[in-house]
């Protein structure tokens, strides 16, 4: 096991919890029983890394990750070296509902008895978002957290496949089931609602509506496979709901998916969908809002599915497939590489909205 010292000493993009955000040295630990030393190659920026700053307790920052396998624990079958993408919903694979085939909804994941021990900040204790913290060069993790890569693909593509590439994809696939020949409304054209436009055009969906503000970002939908624009020209919806219906012979999508991460939009899909349609929020807002149940009326069925259902080993594979028979876009949804360094202008140029996606690459500095 080439770990060098029995601790080591690596930079990480660390939050206090209450909106600071820095980079500092942490110490982090060998793999233990089931456990990986992984060296990042590239981290992806996601809007949970921005709402993750103000948690309430000192972090380590990022949650999508892809590199290599620097070094295994006891009964870990993976060979070093070995390229991988990292998945946040880290599945036990015995509990009652990994049993059930509800492998994101792992009853294990958070039990800190199960997780690799934390690293420490100032010789304390420090979390990691999602048991990865994965905006550092080196982190550990459970070896089920690791899916290795089969095909070819640059790790600052890859590392988006761990959270906005799965959970678009598996939103449509795995949580909505689009049927071939059906309309799909997608509203939020970020990294993960253009992963839905892509998955919706790739389950054969007659029509896939794209909504959203920026030209920009509409156009780059159309790119990535949506047959129709609505631009949002006001605050309430009104026109976009309208349109859709226009589109969809008055009736309404077949399905509906709220991509925006905004609270006040949680029930939008099914204002856009039709008679016994399906609605999808897929942002995965965890906030009070008011809501009028009549938008549930005429058999509407609402889903919020976590990390579009992943199946990490089922699932992961299946997009990497894709992307290397050039059905699946990654590449494209990478705006900006970064340095850890840069990592604070990052952050302002994800919460601004400058860029779909930002990579931190490891490779490169």
């Amino acid at each position: 096991m080439d770990v060098g010292l029995p601790r080591m000493r690596v930079p990480a993009a660390v939050t206090d919890g209450s909106g600071a955000l820095r980079v500092a040295e942490i110490e982090i630990a060998q793999p233990g029983k089931g456990e990986v030393l992984v060296e990042i190659a590239a981290a992806g920026l996601c809007h949970t890394d921005i709402d993750s700053l103000t948690w309430g307790r000192p972090l380590v920052l990022g949650h999508e990750g892809a590199g290599r396998v620097r070094a295994v624990g006891p009964e870990v079958d993976l060979l070093v070296g070995t390229p991988i993408v990292l998945n946040w919903a880290i599945p036990c694979g015995s509990c009652f509902q990994c049993s059930a085939g509800r492998q994101s909804l792992c009853e294990r994941r958070d039990d800190t008895d199960w997780q690799p021990p934390s690293p420490t900040l100032d010789d304390a204790p420090i979390s990691r978002s999602f048991w990865l913290g994965t905006m550092t060069p080196l982190t550990v993790v459970r070896a089920e957290a690791v899916v290795p890569i089969h095909v070819d693909i640059a790790p600052r593509s890859a590392c988006l496949i761990g959270c906005a590439g799965m959970t678009g994809y598996g939103s449509v696939v795995n949580a909505a089931r689009v049927h071939a020949g059906t309309t799909v409304a997608v509203i939020g054209l970020g990294s993960v609602g253009l992963n839905v436009v892509q998955t919706a055009r790739l389950a054969g969906a007659r029509r896939v509506i794209a909504i959203g503000r920026s030209p920009s970002r509409l156009a780059t939908a159309r790119a990535f496979g949506a047959t129709d624009e609505v631009a949002i020209v006001d605050a309430d919806l009104r026109s976009a709901a309208k349109q859709v219906r226009e589109l969809t012979g008055g009736r309404g999508a077949d399905y509906a998916f709220e991509c925006t991460g905004v609270p006040e939009l949680a029930t939008i899909p099914l204002v856009l969908v039709r008679h016994g349609g399906t609605a999808v929020q897929v942002s995965g807002n965890e906030v009070t809002v008011p809501v009028d149940l009549t938008l549930f009326e005429w058999d509407k069925t609402y889903l919020n599915p976590l990390y579009g259902q992943c199946r990490p080993r089922e699932d992961i594979p299946r997009i990497l497939d894709l992307y290397a028979t050039g059905r699946f876009e990654i590449d494209a949804l990478v705006s900006r590489i970064y340095s850890l360094d840069e990592i604070a202008t990052a952050f302002s140029d994800l919460a601004s909205g400058k860029i779909v996606k930002g990579v931190i690459d490891f490779d490169a500095t």
